[in-house]
């Protein structure tokens, strides 16, 4: 299967264009469209995700290579598709209202979709009321809420009671994460994790979605 070795090292090296040639020449090779995802590209997304978290490799190779991780989806999504290949499953992610820092955020993007989650994202200055509601409407099992400024901080605490009221907090779980929020500030407000990187972030979220199914 040394072609999905190839594919996992292409990926790794940001090399976009290569992860397309490849995955096409494996899916003529008559290899599984689920395991050229699992033993190629997110294989190679779970190596960059623990170097990160190591500081081996820092933000711009985790860009490049999740933009050669999605060269390789674009083609394999309708065979996955067709096969009937399910997502581990939907995570809903966003910058709570009134903050306006994406970069966190996207990279917690990245590697959840590095870990074949389904992500819905919400993108920036997003509602308490917003992030529950598509968790509702898009049946996301998981909301990750991302602040950088201690004045947003709150609205993580908004989410978990808007979750409350609306009676899903018992089948959602929420994530917190972003340069001031802390354990102990996820603990006062009763959210479910606190993830200090992105890779722990997407590792927690994998392990919710595994014990849900």
């Amino acid at each position: 299967m040394s072609v999905l070795t190839d594919i996992s090292e292409a990926l790794q090296k940001g090399k976009a264009k290569i992860v397309s040639q490849l995955v096409t020449q494996a899916l003529d090779e008559g290899i599984a469209p689920g395991e050229i995802l699992n033993n190629g590209l997110l294989a190679g997304m779970s190596v960059i995700g623990e170097k990160f978290q190591k500081n081996e490799v820092f933000v711009p190779e985790v860009l490049i290579a999740a933009r050669a991780m999605n060269a390789g989806t674009a083609i394999l999504k309708p065979k996955l598709a067709a096969e009937g290949v399910e997502p581990l499953g939907r995570v809903c992610i966003g910058t709570v209202e009134g903050d306006l820092h994406d970069i966190g955020k996207n990279l917690v993007k990245m590697m959840l979709e590095g870990k074949g989650i389904e992500v819905v994202d919400l993108g920036i200055d997003v509602s308490a009321e917003k992030f529950v509601d598509t968790a509702i409407e898009q049946n996301c099992s998981v909301i990750c809420c991302s602040a950088l400024l201690t004045t947003t901080m709150n609205v993580m605490k908004d989410i978990v009671e808007k979750a409350k009221e609306k009676g899903v907090r018992d089948k959602v779980k929420i994530m917190v994460g972003g340069a001031p929020v802390t354990q102990s500030f996820c603990d006062s407000i009763g959210a479910d994790a606190y993830t200090s990187d992105a890779a722990s972030a997407a590792d927690k979220a994998a392990e919710f979605l595994a014990a849900m199914k």
